[in-house]
């Protein structure tokens, strides 16, 4: 039994490792082929070693294009995941707050209608959305693309109401005999017990943003305003040669901002949840 048990557990690690290797192995052939000239790109090798390496493809990326830097697209890109994770944080939480611990007539109605909107694919209100916005004469800024996420996001909003089911009510009712109001509540217990949910919801909303290109491409027009994602994508000329080795240099430089991020918090989200939320 006891061999057994070992054979399974070298198979388990094996398939394991393999399978790692084939999921990460796409990332490990971008960031070579930063480093390679376009024909042997588009010769498909499977080799992770250029046969030359061409550091100029970051030089020649980084320049950018019409004498705007990359420098600028990563700004406006942490510019607009930064202001939409703050506000899917400080929104999503009030909510999951009123919708978890506070009792008032037509709650359920409104938790349903939320749930509802998580059954709504994008495409549906992405038309309707735009005309919105651009009949108020915003089609051309940030505001399309960050003010929708301070009024909540059902998924987080949900995430959220799941993890506060694990407080003990007898804190609120504590913190009420003592004088307390529910911004109190809210603020001084609440809020602080989230952290693991909170990190949570900054790791994917922050990634969602910053790798969001559909809405930048709706409602961004000038060139000096483009975030990261949308500019990657003007290194592909169809009337023109394609840029394959500095497209691949600038996306692997637009991934050091989500691996910072997810290595920042990660800490936190461990510690989070080896503390079941609750500490003292």
């Amino acid at each position: 039994m006891k061999v057994k048990h070992t054979v399974n557990k070298i198979l388990y690690h094996v398939f394991v490792i393999l399978f790692g290797i084939i999921m990460i192995y796409p990332v490990f052939w971008m960031i070579s082929g930063s480093f390679k000239d376009n024909s042997e790109i588009l010769r498909g090798t499977l080799s992770l070693i250029p046969s030359e390496w061409k550091f100029s493809n970051y030089s020649t990326g980084w320049k950018g294009f019409s004498g705007i830097t990359f420098a600028t697209f990563f700004k406006n890109s942490l510019v607009i995941a930064g202001i939409a994770t703050l506000g899917t944080v400080i929104s999503s939480s009030l909510v999951a707050y009123s919708l978890s611990r506070i009792r008032y007539k037509g709650r359920k109605f409104w938790f349903t209608c939320m749930i509802a909107t998580m059954m709504l694919p994008s495409q549906v209100i992405m038309i309707p959305s735009f005309l919105i916005w651009y009949r108020l004469g915003l089609a051309n800024t940030y505001v399309p693309l960050v003010l929708p996420y301070f009024c909540g996001q059902a998924f987080f909003i949900y995430q959220m109401m799941q993890f506060m089911s694990g407080i003990p009510r007898d804190l609120d009712e504590a913190a009420t005999i003592d004088g307390c109001s529910k911004y109190s509540i809210f603020t001084r217990i609440i809020f602080p017990l989230l952290k693991p949910s909170i990190v949570t919801t900054v790791i994917i909303q922050f990634y969602w943003k910053w790798d969001d290109y559909m809405g930048p491409l709706l409602y961004l027009s000038k060139p000096q305003s483009y975030t990261a994602s949308l500019a990657i994508k003007l290194f592909a000329d169809s009337a023109s040669t394609t840029d394959y080795g500095a497209m691949f240099a600038m996306s692997t430089l637009s991934l050091v901002p989500v691996f910072l991020i997810f290595l920042f918090f990660n800490r936190y989200l461990v510690e989070g949840i080896g503390t079941s939320g609750l500490k003292g």
